[in-house]
């Protein structure tokens, strides 16, 4: 097994850390138009973890633009991506290789977030907070998209 196999996985921890919610949001997604992981996920194939997810990932979209809203490396944003991350890593992983998956989306997104943190605040200082949350809004769920669509498997 070679590192190109949790490609994926490592991909969708990199979506985590801009946004916890969306890796499980877009699963949850292709949940829905009956695509399968290569790895387990058990959680999503659940109507109320699936719309459950579905809610909460746009809830964050909506959230992020709020003047109150905390930054991702708060605990409780720390902990949610560490969450998504390794769930999500774990069901993009090759069957047999679901906690590696986690284990490398983990990794990817706990140090990525106080990247993003940093490359989000910048961009604040010159465009504002809603544009900069907007565009990066678009390419973070337009990643987390493309990454679950190339990783998953019509049904």
């Amino acid at each position: 097994m070679n590192i190109r196999n949790l490609l994926s996985s490592a991909l969708i921890g990199a979506v985590a850390s801009a946004r916890s919610m969306t890796p499980m949001a877009t699963l949850a997604a292709a949940r829905l138009a009956e695509r399968r992981t290569p790895g387990q996920l058990v959680l999503l194939d659940r109507p109320l973890f699936k719309f459950g997810a579905l809610a909460m990932g746009a809830g964050e979209l909506v959230g992020d633009k709020m003047k109150t809203a905390p930054d991702r490396t708060v605990f409780l944003g720390l902990l949610a991506r560490v969450m998504s991350a390794g769930i999500a890593g774990a069901a993009l992983a090759p069957q047999g290789r679901e906690r590696a998956g986690a284990a490398v989306a983990v990794a990817t997104a706990v140090p990525l977030a106080y990247l993003t943190l940093a490359g989000r605040k910048k961009a604040m200082a010159h465009i504002g907070q809603t544009r900069s949350g907007l565009i990066e809004d678009a390419l973070i769920v337009a990643a987390g998209a493309a990454v679950v669509a190339l990783s998953t498997k019509r049904a």
